[in-house]
């Protein structure tokens, strides 16, 4: 995703201004945007040109020529939504936006159809024992647990190598020879699969200790366990772009209150609320640490991953959350592998 800094206007910017961003960059857009950088519309030479025939001069700001309704996608649509977008609009740049209209960069259409390959790499934690999939796992671990036809991790595995990211470690323990077994070095899923064995249960974040030398940049974490169609691209970038030491992938929790909730200050009733409705972010199970968020992990000790994001606020390290608003589903019940089979197909076409 490009940079939009040298592409960027503002409403009181003169025609003269754009044209010489428009002229000089090789996307050949300007970007108008508000001081809080929320896009407000786009300027072409053709809306340029335009204003130039309805008589305004160079030295006169663009707020009128500015296009105010541009195509435009989210900070989490996937490259296959913005390529089919653009194509259907016939358009070569989409702009993409937060959850509140904040401009965080622009996807060319020329660099999207480019095969990208990350060298970051990608830890699953595999390991766990799925005791509330029984008895499903008695004889099977739970990421080799079929939905949707295929194993659980060869989803997650596919959806981490369309989006660039092929070098995998598994960190293993139970039945942890069937895995290997089943996807071997990784090439025929074309990816690059490496092998970490937890002979203890240590957490999350405690085996990562397990592979620190492995671990040279930046890195993701999730758990094998989940289902999502998430663009790992742009939560990369989310976490570059706020150099942040460690990201948490988070979803929005809420719950109502089934009953009328009564505000007291001493005896007094200050207010009743009518069955409110309550709203958490919740850990998503996906992360990205940086290096440095190693030294923080102690050798061969149990830690898990809150443990870990707590350390590193009381260190003044900087962590940030992540919205995770595409497909989620964490396989820990049986009416979740159940609601997972019945929603495979209508999400991982």
């Amino acid at each position: 995703m490009k940079n939009f800094e040298k592409i960027r206007l503002y409403p009181k910017s003169t025609i003269k201004e754009a044209l010489r961003i428009i002229d000089s960059g090789a996307m050949k857009i300007g970007l108008v945007l508000d001081s809080e950088n929320k896009l407000l519309g786009t300027l072409t030479d053709g809306d340029i040109r335009r204003g130039l025939l309805n008589g305004l001069t160079l030295d006169a700001s663009i707020e009128s020529i500015i296009f105010r309704n541009p195509t435009v996608c989210g900070i989490n649509d996937s490259k296959e939504e913005i390529l089919k977008i653009a194509v259907s609009k016939k358009i070569y740049q989409i702009p993409i936006v937060d959850q509140d209209g904040v401009l965080v960069g622009i996807e060319e259409v020329d660099e999207l159809l480019k095969p990208v390959e990350y060298s970051n790499r990608i830890v699953l934690m595999v390991g766990g024992l799925g005791t509330r999939l029984r008895p499903l796992t008695d004889k099977l671990p739970k990421p080799l647990l079929q939905v949707g036809n295929k194993p659980i991790l060869e989803t997650i595995i596919n959806s981490f190598s369309k989006y660039g990211f092929t070098n995998i470690i598994l960190s293993v323990s139970y039945k942890a020879e069937m895995i290997e077994e089943y996807f071997g070095d990784g090439s025929k899923f074309g990816v690059n699969i490496e092998y970490v064995n937890e002979d203890k249960r240590m957490g999350t974040a405690g085996a990562l200790s397990l592979m620190k030398e492995k671990l040279t940049e930046p890195f993701f974490v999730m758990n094998g366990d989940l289902l999502t169609n998430l663009n790992f691209e742009y939560m990369l970038e989310y976490h570059h772009s706020n150099n942040a030491k460690a990201t948490m992938g988070v979803r929005e929790y809420d719950f109502q209150v089934p009953y009328g909730v009564v505000n007291v200050d001493g005896h007094d009733i200050t207010s009743i609320e009518e069955k409110p409705i309550h709203k958490f972010f919740v850990n998503g199970g996906i992360y990205i640490l940086d290096t440095d968020a190693l030294a923080i992990i102690p050798d061969d000790t149990f830690f898990d991953m809150p443990t870990l994001f707590e350390t590193l606020i009381e260190n003044d390290k900087k962590t940030i959350s992540f919205p995770i608003r595409e497909y989620w589903l964490d396989i820990g019940r049986m009416s979740d592998f159940e609601r997972a089979n019945n929603e495979y197909h209508g999400v991982f076409k």
